[in-house]
């Protein structure tokens, strides 16, 4: 696996021509990375199994669980930089993302990517700024590029979605994503379960394995949201894509390989935090 680099940095020296890359689904105004995909060792896994049998339609599915993803809005500004022309900070750098909600304590899980060095951060639920709360970060791990976050609950009623055992899941399962790729908050896209046990680098360079990879297309901005299973639990974090396009800005787009951190893996995370989901 090779060491991430700037995305940015990598437009500029080839001019505008296609480069392979795996990127982080932050937003384009984030800094991406690149990284390397490499397949796993199919043995030694001990998941418990997939408790959901039943079915349900990707418009059911936006219908009943849309509501339990908020869109993060993550901002930072360099300790060096100063008020620009209008009063507004020079140099912010600002990160958006998608989140699950977790429980109705006001817990969301989301990619460290998406808040790591943040100095504010802002959760939506609706898009309506009745429905909008800063958020803390109660824990993270850059290892695994995983974040809890925290909200104020009061006065609004959260609707945390369901976590599934990733551990049932098949090559060719049907796969739902619902995220806020490129700002566009709450769009679905569906697909398939393409395959299993992918490895990924996080952003410190550790490998993170049984990563399940789709065809759903995922974009900047996905970044911590939801791949659901056909009974609607939440089989994955949606966290990265292996582009082979690029804009003039340097983002790359969905080429149709996206990769999630399993819910096992998330699932086991949460409960060495002792966060109830």
């Amino acid at each position: 696996m090779r060491r991430p680099y700037a995305t940015s940095i990598i437009a500029s020296i080839l001019g505008g021509a296609v480069a392979a890359v795996v990127v982080l689904l932050a937003h384009p105004f984030s800094s991406t990375v690149q990284r390397r995909v490499v397949s796993a060792s199919p043995g030694g896994r001990a998941f418990a199994s997939l408790t959901t049998a039943s079915t349900s339609t990707a418009s059911s599915i936006y219908s009943r669980d849309a509501q339990g993803v908020v869109a993060i809005r993550a901002s930072s500004a360099p300790a060096a930089a100063g008020e620009g022309q209008f009063g507004e900070q020079s140099g912010e750098r600002v990160d958006t993302g998608s989140g699950i909600v977790l429980n109705a304590g006001g817990e969301i899980l989301t990619n460290d990517h998406v808040v790591s060095g943040a100095g504010s951060i802002t959760v939506s639920l609706d898009g309506s700024s009745s429905r909008q709360r800063t958020a803390t970060v109660v824990a993270e791990n850059p290892s695994l590029d995983l974040a809890v976050l925290k909200i104020d609950p009061s006065s609004i009623t959260l609707h945390p979605l369901v976590l599934g055992s990733s551990a049932s899941v098949q090559v060719g399962d049907p796969a739902y994503a619902i995220g806020n790729p490129f700002g566009l908050d709450w769009t679905l896209t569906t697909g398939i379960i393409s395959a299993l046990n992918r490895v990924i680098d996080s952003p410190d360079g550790s490998p993170i394995g049984h990563v399940l990879q789709t065809d759903a297309a995922l974009n900047p901005g996905n970044s911590g949201g939801p791949l659901f299973d056909s009974a609607g639990a939440v089989i994955g974090v949606n966290s990265q894509i292996d582009s082979a396009s690029s804009s003039t800005t340097g983002q790359a787009g969905s080429d149709g390989v996206g990769f999630a951190i399993s819910s096992d893996t998330v699932i086991a995370y949460l409960h060495s935090l002792g966060v109830k989901v």
